[in-house]
Parts: structure tokens; C-alpha cells; sequence
């Protein structure tokens, strides 16, 4: 058995004396893991941070049998964060969004997505908003994909500026005016084309409110998990650091 393939470093875990059991985020072939020999030695520990973008070959005799990945970098991205507490926080969350799906299962479009969050992971208020849209897009990978398109009571295409938190469908300003309190709001980043425009931190903050009902509701709850300290701790930096770069 064996694939070649562009991927993602997620993470790695030692094995044995001189050998690590690598994690990556394939675009073909899922999350995938695979041994890599020798990757304790001083090059291969910087070729496998995680966010690094490289080519796997993966190995085997079966395809059930863990494998052995050969490796060859493509990106180098990790130093670009060290200096970043919510791009660190980021890489975290990322990968724990990513081992939320079924090991090998092909994610093609999850994989963009990923690549795109990576390349503004170092830029905070951007890369908060695209995290955003990456757990929607998780969602809908899950099985639990919001309704954005129109509004759930009018069938208004406009103005949609909540989301119900039991049907995860949009609703008007109009039509969800009375029950606003007992709404989710939805940012204008989350359902329309996001190109990287400034978003503010109540925002961000609302959009990740919207996605951490629905993560809790129908993933972190039914699986007994709790959500990761990773996404806590990104939204917290990410605004800070978005705070810390404006002028007075």
C-alpha cells in the first residue's frame, strides 16, 4: 500500500528511542498518521512542527497497519507563530477541530479551509473571523450544517442578523425583532463573503458564540467531551493582540 500526498502538520508523539508517530491533515486522504524513523533527529523535529506544510509518502503492508510516512517539506510556517500567543493557542484549536473527524476519512474542502486560516494565523483579527467560518464548515463536514441562507420564518434573503439556536437556521431583523433575546446574532462575516475586511471584536466574539452552542449541542455534549481550552484561549489572545496593534 502506498499514496503520495500534499498535508498539514498537526502533531507528532514520541516512539521508541529515536522515532515519532507523526499527525497530519492530508488533502486527499484525511487525518492521517504514520511513523516517521528518525524523527527525533534535529531536522526532522523542525520539518514536523505543526501548521508546516510538506508532502507525505505513506507506506504499508496493509491498508489497516499504521504505515510509515516519508517526508518532504513545502512550507516551512511554524516560526512565523513562536512570537504569537493566539497563533499558538490557534494551531491547537485547529488540530483539535481536525480530531473531531474520523481518522482517513477525506475532508478535500476542510483541508482548504485549513490552508487558508494558516496563511492569516499570524494576522489575529482575520484569523479569528476565518476560524469562524472554519468550525461552520466542520459543522456541515459533521452533519450539523447551519441554514444561513434565508430566513427560517419569512424566507427573506436580507438582513440576516440571527440564527435560532434549536433549528441553527437564519432569521430576519424583522421577522426576530421580538425574540431577539432568545437569539443567536449572527455577524455579517459568518454568512456572507469574508475577503479579509476588518471585523470588530464584538463580532468575532458573536461568531464564536453562534459556533460554541453548536459544537457543544450536537459534538463536545453527545461524545461527554468538554470544549478544548485551545479555543477559550485563542478568541482571549486573538482580541487582545487585535487590541494591542491599533494606534491610540
Amino acid at each position: 500500500m502506498e499514496w503520495t500526498d500534499e498535508a498539514v502538520i498537526l502533531g507528532a508523539r514520541r516512539h521508541g528511542e529515536s522515532s515519532v508517530i507523526v499527525e497530519a491533515m492530508t488533502r486527499g486522504h484525511g487525518r492521517h498518521l504514520g511513523l516517521v524513523r528518525g524523527g527525533r533527529s534535529r531536522r526532522m523535529s523542525a520539518l514536523i512542527q505543526p501548521g508546516n506544510g510538506v508532502t507525505l509518502t505513506w507506506r504499508a503492508r496493509l491498508d489497516e497497519h499504521l504505515g510509515q510516512f516519508a517526508i518532504e517539506a513545502t512550507e516551512f510556517r511554524a516560526g512565523r507563530f513562536l512570537d504569537s500567543a493566539a497563533s499558538l493557542f490557534g494551531l491547537g484549536h485547529l488540530a483539535g477541530l481536525l480530531r473531531l473527524l474520523p481518522e482517513r476519512d477525506p475532508h478535500e474542502g476542510l483541508y482548504l479551509a485549513l490552508q487558508v486560516v494558516l496563511e492569516h494565523l499570524d494576522a489575529p483579527a482575520v484569523a479569528a473571523a476565518l476560524m469562524v467560518r472554519f468550525e461552520v464548515a466542520l459543522l456541515a463536514e459533521l452533519g450539523f450544517g447551519l441554514d444561513l441562507s434565508a430566513c427560517a420564518v419569512s424566507g427573506a434573503t436580507q438582513d440576516l442578523v440571527f440564527v435560532s439556536p434549536k433549528t441553527g437556521r437564519a432569521v430576519s431583523a424583522r421577522a426576530g425583532e421580538a425574540y431577539a433575546a432568545r437569539l443567536l446574532a449572527l455577524p455579517a462575516f459568518v454568512s456572507d463573503r469574508f475577503a479579509g475586511e476588518s471585523v470588530t471584536s464584538a463580532q468575532i466574539a458573536a461568531g464564536f458564540a453562534l459556533t460554541g452552542h453548536f459544537l457543544m449541542r450536537n459534538i463536545y455534549e453527545p461524545r461527554g467531551l468538554t470544549p478544548p481550552d485551545e479555543r477559550a484561549a485563542f478568541l482571549a489572545a486573538a482580541i487582545g493582540e487585535e487590541r494591542a496593534g491599533k494606534p491610540e
